[in-house]
């Protein structure tokens, strides 16, 4: 009799013991990141395009890793009245003589501020995690020319990510940097 009752017991014991683990697993506790966001560079690419008048260019990508505790990253599409229509900003540097400084605001290759649009997630954690591309169009450069960028992003709260920085470009570049 015990052996028969064995033979049912130890297939029971089995789904039980996979039943617990399988919900304990699933009660994984919530991983927490502050409410600012932190970014950081990944890598850029540069080559060779032509606009859409056919003159030649050159296009970079560059791409960065991003996350955000509280989930609050990203603007709706502006309306007018709108004051916060921008979120990643960007500061050019030129290299001269070997040294980088800030680009003029006047220089044609500085970018202007973007716009990441609106993200949510739903449940319970609100993380958001991933990466961003944003792409540049060059038309006045010398292949001799090297710049780099340093960028933040601001979430919908106001808080302001970390500064990250780009490798060096040069314009003679055809491929891709890392850091």
């Amino acid at each position: 009799m015990l052996k028969s009752c064995m033979k049912y017991l130890v297939p029971i014991i089995f789904i039980v013991a996979a039943l617990s683990l399988a919900f304990f697993s699933g009660c994984e506790k919530i991983k927490q990141l502050p409410p600012e966001p932190y970014i950081e560079f990944r890598q850029f690419t540069m080559y060779d395009t032509v606009d859409l008048l056919g003159n030649p260019a050159k296009a970079g990508i560059l791409e960065f890793y991003f996350e955000d505790g509280d989930g609050d990253l990203g603007l709706k599409q502006p309306v007018s009245g709108d004051t916060d229509t921008t979120n990643l900003f960007f500061t050019l540097y030129e290299k001269e003589d070997g040294i980088f400084s800030e680009a003029d605001e006047t220089d044609p290759n500085d970018p202007s501020d973007y716009r990441i649009p609106y993200m949510e997630r739903e449940g319970q954690n609100k993380i958001l995690q991933g990466t961003i591309e944003i792409t540049f169009l060059y038309f006045f450069y010398e292949l001799t020319d090297t710049i780099k960028y340093d960028f933040f992003v601001k979430d919908r709260a106001g808080n302001e990510s970390n500064i990250a920085s780009s490798c060096q470009i040069p314009f003679s570049l055809e491929g891709t940097c890392v850091k």
